[in-house]
């Protein structure tokens, strides 16, 4: 089997003939919120803000879903990336708290949504576990201990137990419950057809080239027109060069991934069971999932972003070492060749968090940046928030993914 490299199959096997199509923006108009950007965040926060009555215009300089969206690895986990520990370390116990409860919350509401709008995107539950090796037992069984004080209802596995649940020799693990996987592009697509279906209007291919503004309004200027608005929305995954003052938090990294060719019934039953997902504590960590017909995901070896000139090459070179580093893992896997390897650029902030929310040196903005290497999540978080911003009913608890965090 030859590899496909260099595109994910959430949007290498959607149906181009259910693929929608959206015009490009050409007008001037008046709009009472617009969002730039419509992958998974945008679309989520396009049908949270429709639902609530606001007609927004959502703006999307490629396709729906083209971005980080389509080529991540579709975990919709109930933890938001970092470490309870290392939260709590930089903000304090109870916003680690809070981080955390939003982040399960999330999590739950979202797929809750989908289902509720009957998205077809390949929902299934899944409880995730956190592995350590030998030498990183003492530092998770903090971590344990940690989350356990706090009141978060995780799982301790010891070596044994890990062994019978996932397949695995490691010296202990966390099992988290309330997870999910899910096809992030068919989650997107659907959500932004939603959100029209509640009267938003969408349009691709139409970049923002700058966004100017006054006390008053916020005016988002395309190729093709002006929009006028008092609420910007931005959701491009990390900062953009339209705000380019915001860049310095983010570092730009890249995640490599690879989709196998489907197991055969014997070698399923030496691995783990569907409904578990895998991450290890390994820097940068391995994540593992199971995906449709039978296939095996595992994503990881992140770095900091290559060159365009190299990073065809690097993409051959970083998904041959995935698959290596997951036959080390599980060795009834021998023989399986890789269908799809593929990578994505995302925005680390410096704790791990999303910042959502608005910016003081933007008036009329609302920003949902960072985040989305370990999970969709946030897109659901962020919805939720920004629609309190905009309406001003934003809660005390919000600010712990703000800016001035």
């Amino acid at each position: 089997m030859r590899t496909r490299y260099g595109t994910s199959p959430w949007t290498s096997e959607f149906p181009a003939s259910r693929r929608p199509a959206f015009p490009r923006f050409r007008s001037d108009r008046p709009a009472t919120v617009v969002i730039v950007g419509a992958g998974l965040t945008g679309s989520a926060i396009a049908y949270a803000c429709a639902a609530a009555g606001m007609e927004p215009v959502v703006l999307e300089a490629e396709r729906i879903g083209s971005g980080t969206s389509g080529r991540s690895v579709g975990l919709l986990n109930t933890g938001p990336g970092p470490l309870f520990r290392d939260v709590a370390a930089a903000h304090g116990l109870r916003a680690a708290r809070r981080v955390f409860e939003t982040w399960r919350r999330g999590a739950l509401d979202g797929a809750a949504l989908l289902r509720r709008l009957n998205i077809t995107c390949d929902l299934g539950p899944a409880a995730g576990v956190l592995a350590a090796p030998r030498e990183d037992e003492k530092a998770l069984r903090r971590e344990y201990d940690a989350r356990s004080e706090a009141g978060l209802d995780d799982a301790w596995l010891n070596a044994k137990q890990l062994q019978g649940a996932m397949k695995l020799s490691a010296a202990a693990a966390l099992r988290t419950r309330d997870g999910f996987t899910v096809d992030p592009y068919r989650a997107a697509v659907g959500l932004a057809s939603a959100a029209v279906e509640r009267g938003a209007a969408v349009f691709e291919q139409s970049r923002v080239k700058k966004v100017g503004f006054t006390r008053k309004y916020a005016d988002v200027i395309t190729d093709g027109g002006t929009i006028r608005t008092t609420a910007v929305v931005v959701a491009t995954g990390s900062a953009t060069p339209e705000w380019r003052s915001l860049r310095r938090h983010f570092k730009r990294r890249e995640l490599y991934a690879v989709m196998t060719e489907p197991l055969g019934a014997a070698m399923r039953e030496q691995l783990f069971d569907s409904r578990m997902t895998l991450r290890d504590t390994r820097v940068p960590a391995h994540r593992v999932r199971w995906a449709r017909d039978g296939r095996l995901l595992v994503a990881g070896g992140d770095q900091d972003e290559t060159p365009a000139r190299t990073r065809e090459a690097v993409l051959v070179q970083r998904t041959g070492q995935l698959m290596y580093e997951l036959l080390t893992m599980y060795p009834a896997i021998s023989g399986l060749h890789p269908q799809y390897g593929w990578e994505a650029s995302y925005g680390e902030t410096a704790d791990g968090l999303m910042y959502i929310g608005p910016h003081r040196n933007f008036p009329h903005h609302h920003f949902a940046l960072g985040g989305g290497r370990d999970t969709v999540t946030g897109a659901f978080v962020a919805a939720r928030l920004i629609v309190r911003a905009i309406q001003r009913t934003s809660e005390k608890g919000d600010d712990v993914f703000g800016w001035n965090r």
